[in-house]
């Protein structure tokens, strides 16, 4: 069945709008990171975001079509994945309290290249000269945001570069998993075991704070609505169109990123980011590019 222009459209205008709500969560995260640890936002946000991911799987037709099932084949799997986003969760809002909003945003952006290395051993995939020089490229780019030897250099860059290589373990694993199962399902289990997960290691760790004020409280509900909802959101966009389709528009979220942090905080990272944020983008189109032109080749 072929997907309509219509379709493709709206699903294009809606990851644009989950986008949006990360960067949003993301400034949230930021705005708190002095008064709550990264632990603690972690808990709050996936707390929060349940909201959304049931929403989800209620919507899902094939979730009821297969009988409302809530146990799957492979659940230690499904939850591996929720300890993969625990941790990066915590590395990324961590990384957020320390670094240019939009430096650390567009250093995650190296999970694309870490899942074209993972899909080698986890998946027996081959990946061919045109990939690995995408992979090289960008990670050459996530390089120079990072800036070793720079003066502006911190480890703190190591933080969101830790949560690209974790949430990219999370996006091999879910290819692992048995490809009927709904979406929204195997989302819910990973992000009941990430709320789970968060509370302990906060338990363990820092503890929970009191909240400074009422306004908190507001604003942590914000950030678990925005994040919950933008994966809402992305979910209904990638069941609307192909994936290729919507691939591209994610590297919109770098410019979003800058605009907001000069907008909110008042950054301005320019050498941080450029020519290394270039290079970043490139290297994803050339994946996509390849990736377009086999699916072509395959239908002709």
């Amino acid at each position: 069945m072929k997907l309509s222009t219509d379709n493709t459209m709206l699903a294009i205008i809606l990851s644009l709008l989950a986008i949006v709500l990360f960067d949003l969560m993301g400034l949230i995260i930021k705005h708190l990171s002095d008064d709550y640890s990264a632990f603690e936002l972690s808990a709050w946000r996936n707390l929060f975001g349940l909201i959304p991911s049931f929403i989800a799987l209620w919507s899902s037709r094939s979730w009821h079509q297969a009988g409302r099932q809530w146990k799957i084949r492979q659940w230690p799997l499904a939850l591996l994945r929720g300890v993969y986003v625990t941790f990066a969760q915590v590395l990324f809002y961590f990384s957020l309290g320390q670094m240019a909003f939009a430096t650390a945003s567009t250093i995650t952006y190296a999970n694309a290249f870490f899942m074209t290395a993972l899909a080698v051993p986890m998946l027996g995939e081959r990946v061919g000269l045109i990939r690995w020089s995408a992979v090289m490229l960008g990670f050459a780019g996530v390089m120079m945001v990072m800036g070793p030897g720079k003066e502006s250099f911190s480890l703190y860059a190591l933080a969101p570069l830790g949560a690209a290589f974790l949430y990219a373990l999370a996006g091999v694993s879910a290819r692992q998993l048995d490809p009927e199962l709904s979406t929204p399902l195997v989302n819910l289990y990973s992000a009941v075991t990430a709320m789970i997960g968060a509370f302990l290691l906060t338990l363990v760790t820092s503890g929970f704070s009191p909240l400074a004020s009422l306004s908190d409280l507001g604003w942590i509900i914000a950030m678990g609505g925005f994040g919950g909802t933008a994966v809402l959101l992305l979910v209904t966009a990638f069941r609307m169109t192909e994936q290729s389709n919507l691939a591209p528009f994610s590297y919109f979220g770098i410019p979003i990123a800058f605009v907001m942090g000069w907008g909110f905080f008042g950054e301005k990272p320019f050498g941080d980011l450029f020519p290394g944020a270039i290079l970043i983008v490139a290297s994803g189109l050339m994946v996509i590019w390849r990736e377009r032109r086999l699916t072509r080749s395959s239908l002709d």
